[in-house]
């Protein structure tokens, strides 16, 4: 075989790479005919770094969103590097569920499974919440869930306050789109960043407060219920006035 001509199948061949990947479709008499050349020349499927391989898995879970302005949006802003917080995120987690929720859950930040995973409450806090959820008959698929921030903070601290002052606008406009008729935070840190107050979350539960027009109830988070389970009770009285609440308003 030439040289000439084995420079055009070797270019061939690394343009085929470059565009569909290590994966190759040869009938029997090709690979019969390549085994007797014996090449000399090996190529390889170029190595994605770790950021190429997190924004191919951002861009999946971005295509798995229909084309509306809320998933829209979300694909505008999962490249946000307006904090230190991208730097350390393995996925931006925007939020998810029904974009026309009449609910709306919005907890502080992503813990570790949310960072993994790109979703908003999939954990142990997570499970916990559906749970609850399907106990005043609620199903996850149908209310949108969401947190303050949409990196998740280095060992799961509280945001600063220049993260959140970064992050509150994208909150502010995903609850535009969506327009719930209520809005449930969870926990502490997300309660006072959302009232801008710094009471304690016994005296914001159980009373209804308003952000940008909207009813607002205040209850704990998952989380501080897995660490303490002493709160069950009181969590679930919390739901059936977050329940009571809702059905009064829808």
């Amino acid at each position: 075989m030439s040289h000439h001509l084995n420079k055009k199948i070797v270019d061939f061949l690394k343009e085929y790479l470059d565009l569909y990947g290590p994966d190759t479709y040869l009938d029997e008499k090709h690979v019969e005919y390549l085994q007797k050349e014996k090449p000399t020349v090996i190529l390889t499927a170029p190595q994605k770094s770790e950021k190429m391989i997190m924004r191919d898995n951002q861009k999946s879970q971005s295509d798995e969103k229909p084309d509306t302005t809320l998933w829209n949006f979300m694909r505008e802003i999962q490249e946000c590097a307006k904090c230190p917080l991208h730097k350390s995120r393995t996925k931006f987690v925007f939020g998810d569920g029904n974009e026309h929720a009449d609910l709306m859950f919005i907890g502080e930040a992503p813990g570790a499974d949310e960072d993994r995973t790109g979703k908003p409450f999939v954990g142990r806090a997570g499970k916990l919440l559906n749970k609850m959820l399907s106990r005043i008959n609620i199903n996850r698929e149908d209310v949108f869930i969401t947190n303050i921030l949409k990196c998740r903070p280095p060992n799961n601290r509280d945001p600063e306050p220049e993260e959140v002052k970064e992050c509150f606008p994208y909150l502010h406009k995903q609850i535009e789109l969506i327009q719930p008729k209520l809005i449930v935070a969870l926990g502490r840190v997300a309660a006072q960043n959302l009232l801008n107050n710094s009471a304690s979350l016994k005296n914001m539960r159980r009373q209804k407060w308003e952000f940008k027009g909207i009813t607002l109830i205040v209850t704990y988070h998952p989380a501080a219920i897995l660490r303490n389970m002493g709160l069950t009770d009181e969590a679930q009285e919390d739901f059936d006035y977050i329940n009571k609440t809702y059905q009064n308003l829808i």
